[in-house]
Formats: structure tokens, sequence, C-alpha cells
């Protein structure tokens, strides 16, 4: 996309104020707003493991591949307007905004009744799809049948939030996320334990809390401070849908692609796994609560990449180049930050975290242990991939901002779950992951240094006024 010819407006502190300041200002927000969305599922988990089981594990483990595809139509319209939004007023075209916000708002609404609606009608087909089978199956089926009508909620709450912070109100963004979590961590434990609701109080907590989130985010839907949003504003655009969309795609993809890669380890895992010492089950309630916890880690990544998105396309758009770069780099050192922690505390603390989620015999942590450890031993290398793929949707590369998301989970990932078994039998999914994550991190390297050299040699079109 060609930046847009006009220069920054001079009120706006996205082109002015210092980066590092910027970035804090965007990131942590964002940081707790993910957090709050992987806490949703690990305090399910938590509890869960408590009160029903190691089977009620493997369950929310089998229905995790619906938030994640809920998450990925909030990021394909959440971001893709975003984005779009910021180049706009960066180029100082309010109108635009305007109508590009209004479209996100409406796709987000009518997406997520979509899903809602599918999951309900096709749950059984669904669930075994995703792995569910044996013991796990009913579990698997009661927590999903009421969970489906807070996908609604998740998409549009988790779209808004990209839009708020866009709209330069990240605390209200991460108020709407914090508010819903909040109220699921209470209501988990009474309803589970105090009303022995077991599964079922799981999923109500969980829609309580996302209903609460989505009034939140409803409520600003009419109150943006940067433009005003109309009722003429909310209707579709083919063209504006399409603008969000290729903007929104590699965020989009990347949660698909770990959908497909999370599908395709649950039914290896499932099929080796009673191939072995292990059982079917066993494997399977590990790797939910493996998956859960690098969430957790993730989300600091994400939240990192997600706020540098305002920073990174306004200046794109107003042609300050120099802030651009800048940008990346201080969140890819901030990032960088985070994988170390994760490394380190999965490598020495995998049964202490294994053991938060409930008890289990000495298969179910010696499993465990060796996934954790393996699987995730180049997390160090893991900011690369998202903090890359989120710089080139936010400077409007939409397809390098595909690519990049999507080489670890398809080109690399899924090929060698489905490969390595062969060889090693279910521990094979462990050696998939080293090896995916290097793999993905070299190709997002070399895809961000060939653009920053090229975004070196371009004209800016005002000094950066933070130097």
């Amino acid at each position: 996309m060609t930046p847009m010819p006009q220069s920054v407006p001079a009120a706006s502190p996205l082109g002015s104020q210092p980066i590092g300041r910027l970035l804090a200002r965007f990131a942590i927000p964002s940081i707790i707003s993910f957090l709050v969305s992987a806490l949703y599922n690990i305090v399910d988990q938590i509890f869960i493991g408590q009160g029903v089981g190691m089977l009620g594990n493997a369950a929310t483990n089998v229905a995790f591949p619906l938030t994640t595809i809920s998450v990925s139509l909030a990021l394909l319209f959440g971001v893709g307007t975003a984005a779009n939004f910021n180049l706009s007023m960066g180029a100082g075209d309010r109108e635009r905004a305007a109508r590009i916000l209004g479209t996100g708002v409406t796709c987000l609404a009518l997406s997520g009744l979509t899903l809602g609606a599918v999951v309900l009608i096709f749950l059984h087909p669904l669930l075994r799809a995703f792995g569910a089978a044996g013991e796990v199956l009913p579990y698997a089926q009661t927590y999903t049948a009421i969970t489906a009508f807070g996908l609604p909620l998740v998409v549009f709450t988790s779209g808004s939030s990209h839009l708020i912070r866009a709209d330069g109100s990240p605390t209200y963004s991460m108020l709407c996320m914090v508010s819903g979590a909040v109220v699921n961590t209470i209501l988990d434990p009474l309803f589970i334990f105090r009303f022995e609701m077991g599964i079922q109080g799981a999923a109500l907590a969980t829609v309580l809390g996302q209903l609460l989130s989505a009034s939140l985010a409803i409520r600003y839907t009419f109150r943006y401070q940067t433009v005003r949003l109309t009722r003429r504003h909310l209707r579709l655009s083919r063209s504006m849908v399409q603008n969000i969309a290729s903007l929104g795609m590699a965020s989009c993809f990347n949660q698909l692609a770990m959908t497909a890669a999370q599908i395709a380890m649950n039914n290896t895992l499932t099929y080796y796994g009673a191939r072995s010492a292990y059982g079917s089950d066993i494997p399977l309630a590990c790797v939910g609560v493996i998956m859960k916890v690098n969430m957790l880690f993730l989300s600091f990544i994400l939240g990192i990449s997600q706020g540098a998105q305002p920073i990174i396309s306004f200046n794109y758009g107003a042609r300050q180049y120099g802030r651009v770069r800048r940008t990346y780099l201080t969140a890819l050192a901030a990032a960088s930050v985070f994988s170390l922690a994760a490394f380190l505390s999965f490598q020495i603390f995998p049964r202490q975290i294994t053991a938060l989620f409930g008890d289990g015999s000495e298969a179910y942590f010696l499993f465990s242990v060796r996934f954790f450890r393996t699987f995730l031993f180049l997390t160090i290398a893991n900011s690369l991939n998202p903090v890359s793929a989120n710089f080139f949707t936010a400077i409007g590369k939409a397809k390098l901002g595909i690519w990049v998301s999507l080489t670890r989970q398809v080109l690399f990932l899924i090929p060698l779950v489905l490969l390595f078994p062969l060889i090693w039998g279910v521990e094979g999914v462990m050696y998939a992951g080293p090896i995916a994550d290097g793999a993905a991190a070299l190709v997002a390297a070399l895809l961000a240094v060939r653009e920053l050299r090229r975004m070196r040699a371009l004209p800016e079109s005002v000094p950066d006024p933070s130097t």
C-alpha cells in the first residue's frame, strides 16, 4: 500500500511523543486484554481440573479451537479496521476513518452471530473433528453447548478492543476485558464447588463474564473520541470490507493456523497416545494445560505487537519512517525479554506449572514435563514471528503479514506434527515444536531486515519531533 501524502496532524501524540512512552501506553492495556482473554480459558482449566479432573481438562482442550476461531474473526475485522482507521487518521481523512470504523463494528457483530449459530447446529460433528472421543466427548459437549452462546460476545468484545485502542482509549479497552474476567473468576468456584454444577458451572461463569465485557464494548460504540460514528457509518460497503479484510488477514490466518495445528495435534495425540504407554487421555489433557499456559506468554508478545500497531500505522501514513523503524525495533526488544522469561519458566518449573491444574498420575506429570521442555524449547525465538507479522500488516503490506503469520503453523508445524509421529510415535509431536519455531523465526527476521532497509531509503515528510 502506498503511504498517503498528507503531513502529520500536529495534535496527534502518535506522531510526536517518544516511542517508548507511546508503546507503553498502548501495549500495557493491550497485554492485559490478551492476558484476560487467556485467563478466561486458564481459570476454567484450573477450576475444572480441581473440581472435575483430568477428563474435564481434556474436554476444554477439545473445545479450545472454537476460542481461537472466535479470536481469528475478531482479529480479521478488529485489526483490519484499526490499521485502516489509523492509516486514514494519519493521512487526515476523518470521514473515511469513520466509514471504516462503522463497517468494522457491523462485521464484528454479524460474524460473531454466524459463528455461534454454526457451532450450535453442528456441535457433535465439530467436537468429533476436534479430537473428542470416548469419555472426553460428553464433557466436551456439555461445556461447549453453553459456551457457544458466548462466542458472538467474544468476537465483538475482542474485535472492539482493537478499535477502542486505535481511537486512543487503551485503558477502556482493557476495562472491557478485565471486567468480564473478574466476574468469571468469582463465579467459577461458586458455580463449580458451592452449587456443585461441575463443568456446566464453569461454562456458565464464562458466558456471564463475556456478557459484561460485551456490554461495555457496545456502550463505547457510539462514543468514539476521534470521529463521530453514526448509523449511516454502520452500513456495509464492499470496498470497505475488502480493505479491512486485506489488513486483518495476517492476524486472522495466524489464529486459524493455530486452530488447524491444535486440531491436528489433538487427533495425532489421541491416535498415537492410544498406542503408547500413556493412553489417549493423558497426552490430550497435558497438551491442553501446556497450550493454555503458553497463551499467557503469547499474551505479552501479542499485546506488545498490537500496542505498536497504531503507532506504526499512523506514522507510516504520515511518512515518518524513522519512527516506524524505531517502533518495530523497540517492540521486538520488549517482546524478546518476555520470550526469555517464558523459556526459563518452561524449562525450570514445568511440573509445578502442571500441578496448578490438578492432580494426575506419575505418567501424566512425566509426559507434561517432557512436552513442556521439548515442544517449547525455542520459545525464546517466538517474539520475531508475531511482531514482524503485525509490523507488515500495520504498514499496509497484507500479503507479507499473511506469509509471516502462516509460516510457523502451516508451513512447518502441521506437516511436522503429522510426519514425526510416524517415526517416534506420540513423542514425535514434541520435536515438531522447536523446529517449527526456529524456522519461522528465521523467515520473519530475513523479511523484516529487508523491509527496514527499504524504508530507510524513503524520504521523510517532516523531522521526528520526538528526537
